[in-house]
């Protein structure tokens, strides 16, 4: 989608039925499957016309968000407040955010990169949101460097947990190299305190990265309260992903939010978000 005009084509033919539901149906809707989007997903949609797109993510049916927009202390351009409103009135409650924080760590300006989480947080703890996660990070050359990481990780959650909220990492494949000969994504789970550090995830990234995403939920039960849903392009397209042995996996070990991201598409990309969703929605081990 190029601009608004695009947005308008696609989504009269996209139409779904009634668009919106009504506040007065908040409450019931919640006890639907709480299928969630990241809205990466649609990047280029929510950079140029967010508020209508948020509007075709509700009529899909999509329950719960992950934003991946924070800057200036606004997501999408929005306040915080007006944000969370905004969404509930469609239906829909943000339940996580991607936010990257300072690009770089320096361990001597520790007390000023707390500083900007902390505004991070409050925003966040505005607009409803439970967990905080940090989407990527530079990968260290030795485990010295990491640990640096993983004590300003557990100072994240610290402020995190002062709000109420859960502060946590999510992987891409990167993250299953070895450093010195430990597996990194490993190294970082046994070593963050579990009571500040979470981890959601990327079940199609650990599975680029060599690493069986059913055999690390049970490896290390109890640290991924989210994951990330993808497969090559739509959930379930792909046919490499055994979508009914994750989310079993997941559901035993504690997770209670997971996100369709969807990255590349063979449809126009609102289109790619709703056959994902529908594939989930119809699918008996999702619930």
């Amino acid at each position: 989608m190029n601009n608004r005009r695009d947005f308008l084509k696609i989504s009269s033919a996209f139409t779904l039925g009634a668009l919106l539901k009504p506040q007065s149906l908040w409450a019931e809707s919640l006890a639907k499957k709480p299928i969630g989007l990241q809205l990466y997903s649609l990047r280029e949609a929510m950079r140029e016309d967010p508020q209508n797109t948020l509007r075709l993510v509700a009529s899909i049916g999509y329950k719960s968000l992950e934003t991946a927009s924070y800057a200036d202390g606004k997501v999408y351009g929005m306040e915080p407040v007006f944000f969370r409103k905004y969404i509930e009135d469609l239906g829909m409650r943000l339940r996580s955010a991607h936010v990257g924080g300072p690009r770089t760590y320096d361990p001597a300006k520790k007390g000023e990169a707390l500083d900007w989480w902390k505004k991070a947080v409050a925003d966040h703890k505005a607009m409803g949101a439970k967990y905080l996660i940090k989407p990527s990070m530079p990968i260290p050359t030795t485990l010295k460097e990491l640990d640096n990481w993983i004590d300003y990780y557990n100072s994240i959650g610290e402020i995190a947990k002062k709000s109420g909220m859960l502060f946590g990492f999510h992987n891409h494949a990167r993250e299953f190299e070895t450093i010195e000969g430990k597996i990194m994504m490993d190294y970082m789970i046994e070593n963050t305190d579990p009571k500040l550090v979470c981890f959601e995830l990327d079940v199609y990234w650990s599975q680029k990265g060599g690493q069986d995403p059913v055999a690390y939920l049970e490896r290390y039960g109890g640290r991924f309260p989210l994951l990330h849903i993808k497969d090559e392009e739509e959930i379930g397209a792909s046919g490499t992903m055994d979508f009914e042995a994750i989310f079993k996996a997941a559901y035993k070990q504690g997770m209670k939010d997971y996100f369709v991201e969807v990255e590349r598409y063979n449809f126009e990309p609102i289109e790619s978000v709703q056959k994902s969703f529908e594939y989930l929605k119809r699918s008996t081990f999702v619930r």
